[in-house]
């Protein structure tokens, strides 16, 4: 069955190729991806109900870039999929009720790996919260089935870019599984509250310090602290609620030898 059938939502003619009985289902096109993979990616919630009544289809078939139909039903990622198929004419037109049926539809097959990792070491949790899919998260985290602090290939867990993206409700639901490391540092030794301040993001900032359990005055690899790149990076209220800890070193020297202070005379420029 050729996948664009699939991915452009065309259910009459996919109702009809798979009545002639000879098709395959399964059939990969040349990035990997099978008509359930760009089904589940376009939303196309009527056809992966379609593809999975077959029994024929491999759930959790992994494309070029090891991801699952799970894994692009979470993710939602228009440029992606361009960039995945050669025309560069995906059409991504469903809404995200549409993803979250296509979501439990596939959860519901109990033959999908809902911690499944990509490429990039990253699991459909970390693409949820990546895109800021907060039922989605939910979806996931209710199966029991997913490690909520796994790190992907530089480290870093689904918490680590819930707080980068500013991703304050997946944040919540994060550490309210009891079963997050608000202090896990990644391969740079970054911390969830190091890519807040990074980013600017005053109220993932305060989640975190609220929970009483990071370190917030936590060095990376350049020896650069929560307030050091807050500063650097101008994010006067996340360096107002740092400093309102009590709990950092203001004066705290960076592997070249810059502290808060000379970076804010400096600006971000000066942070490489």
């Amino acid at each position: 069955m050729p996948p664009s059938a699939a991915a452009y939502g065309h259910e009459a003619a996919v109702k009809l190729l798979l009545d002639i009985g000879e098709v395959d289902t399964d059939s990969k096109d040349n990035a990997g991806g099978t008509p359930l993979l760009w089904a589940a990616a376009n939303g196309r919630e009527a056809i992966v109900k379609l593809l999975l009544n077959t029994d024929k289809v491999d759930t959790d078939s992994k494309d070029d870039k090891g991801r699952t139909p799970l894994s692009y039903a979470v993710n939602k990622d228009e440029a992606h999929l361009k960039q995945l198929l050669d025309t560069g004419k995906v059409q991504v037109g469903a809404n995200n009720n549409e993803y979250e049926a296509v979501v439990k539809q596939l959860l519901d097959t109990g033959k999908v790996d809902a911690d499944s990792k990509d490429d990039k070491g990253r699991t459909p949790l970390s693409w949820a919260v990546i895109n800021g899919r907060e039922a989605v998260v939910k979806q996931l985290l209710d199966t029991g089935k997913v490690d909520v602090d796994a790190k992907d290939k530089v480290g870093r867990t689904p918490l680590s870019w819930a707080a980068e993206n500013g991703r304050e409700a997946a944040v919540k639901q994060l550490l309210d599984t009891g079963k997050v490391n608000a202090n896990s540092k990644d391969d740079k030794s970054r911390t969830p509250l190091s890519w807040a301040a990074i980013n600017g993001r005053k109220a993932v900032t305060k989640q975190l310090l609220d929970t009483g359990k990071v370190d917030a005055d936590s060095k990376d690899d350049k020896n650069r602290t929560p307030l050091l790149w807050a500063a650097a990076c101008g994010r006067e209220a996340v360096v107002k609620q740092l400093l309102d800890t009590g709990k950092v070193d203001v004066d705290a020297k960076d592997e070249v030898g810059r502290m808060p202070l000379l970076y804010v005379t400096n600006g971000r420029d000066a942070v490489k």
